[in-house]
Formats: C-alpha cells, structure tokens, sequence
C-alpha cells in the first residue's frame, strides 16, 4: 500500500505542466488532491480525470499572489479533508530577457510568483501544519536557483534562488515535526517557455527545450520525497535531462 493513501495534498500551479503531472501521479497513488490554478476550466476537467479513475481530487480558483486567496485554499481544504497533509509551492512564470530590455513588469511577475507565492503558501500551510504537529513543504525550484541563467535570466534565476533561501530558512525554523522539499527541475516539459516576450530569448528557450524530459519524472521525485518514513526529510532533489549542459 502507498504511503500516499489519503493524504492530503494541495497543488498549486496545477492547470498544466509539472503541477499537472503531479496531481495525475499522486492520485494513482492514492493521495487527495486539492489543485490551485487561476484557470479554472483546466483544474476542473483535471479533477474530472482524476475521479474518472477512481482517485479523489476537488479543484480551487486562486492566484498565488494573493494572500487572501491563498489562505482560503487551505481553509476550504481543511474543512472538507480535516486536514492537509502536504503543500506543493508549484505556480511559477519565467520571463527570459536582457536586463538592458527593461521589462519591469515582467519582472514584478515573477517577483509575485516565483517569491511572494511560495511566501503566500508558507503563510497558509504553516499554521495548520503547527497545530497538527506534521505537514510537509514542496517548493519548486529550478537548476536556474543553483546557477544564474545568463544571459537573460537574472531576474528569474533571482526569484529562484530566493526559494532555495526560504527553503532552507523553512526547514531550520519549521522544527521536527514539518519537512521541507526543494525540487529542482531542469528542462523539463511545461509552459514556463512560453512565458518570455523578447524574440531572442524565445528563441533560444526553444532550442534549449528540446532536449526537456516530461513532466511525469518531476512527479516521482515529489512522490518519492513524501512517501519516506516521517523522520527522513529529503531536503533537494535536482533533475536535470542527462544530455542538458546547463
């Protein structure tokens, strides 16, 4: 039997890409998943999917930079589940470009996502987890919050290796009773290569991303990390596809 049967897991960025294959994943497993994505269409026909075969899933309209919304993510999953088990921090934007382009508002975009959203999550999570005296933490990274992606990704490599900071800042200050996952993909199948609107930029995404692997080997390693004994804390987990330089 999985260790996953009946927990409870919230999803965040989970209308596409890694969050999706993680929500698909965890459900064989067994696990209750309660998906976050600001599109809502996608989440439901993913809940639809999931309960289709034979799994347990409800779906949330939120968007991570909002406390509030945030918040209540966990409250209604609280209140229906009677608890949350684990939280995966998965939302993300990357915008690759020159600094010199000064494309400021994409910036903000990804300091909202990538930072005040795993911030937002912590902030959720962190109480229930408390009370409950267990709980575990996944925040999604990437191999740009290990080496700056240059040239074009320092601000997104910023905001990742921002997370990789809180990460370990979470699993000093969380106590023994909460653990805490960095996951660090490198390419990997998703729509974060279609976030960038500077031509040069996407062109090389383009050409980066061929080599990406899918989304599926994120989701195991997510799984693999939960599904050990409560007094075994995978701290980092980098994936990267074996042929990538980068």
């Amino acid at each position: 039997m999985s260790d996953l049967i009946q927990r409870v897991v919230v999803v965040t960025g989970a209308s596409s890409g890694i969050g999706e294959a993680i929500a698909l994943f965890l459900a064989e497993k067994g696990a209750t998943l309660v998906l976050v994505a600001r599109r809502i269409d996608r989440i439901n026909a993913l809940v639809e999917k999931i309960i289709q075969t034979g799994g347990q899933a409800m779906a949330i309209k939120a968007d991570v930079t909002r406390l509030s919304e945030v918040k209540s993510v966990v409250d209604v999953a609280v209140a229906k589940f009677g608890r949350v088990d684990v939280f995966i921090n998965n939302a993300g934007y990357m915008a690759i470009a020159p600094l010199a382009s000064l494309k400021t508002q994409e910036w903000d975009r990804m300091i909202d996502t990538n930072i005040k959203g795993v911030l937002n999550g912590i902030a959720a999570a962190l109480p229930v987890f408390e009370n409950q005296k267990s709980g575990h933490f996944i925040n999604v990274a990437s191999v740009a919050g290990i080496k700056v992606l240059s040239p074009g990704g320092a601000v997104y490599s910023a905001t990742k290796f921002a997370v990789r900071a809180l990460s370990e800042g979470l699993r000093y200050e969380a106590g023994s009773h909460i653990r805490t996952t960095l996951i660090s993909p490198g390419a990997v199948e998703s729509e974060l290569l279609h976030g960038s609107s500077d031509a040069d930029s996407k062109a090389f995404l383009g050409e980066f991303y061929q080599q990406a692997i899918p989304a599926l080997f994120i989701a195991k390693a997510v799984a693999y990390a939960i599904e050990q004994p409560a007094e075994v804390d995978v701290n980092e987990i980098v994936i990267r596809p074996t042929r990538e330089e980068y």
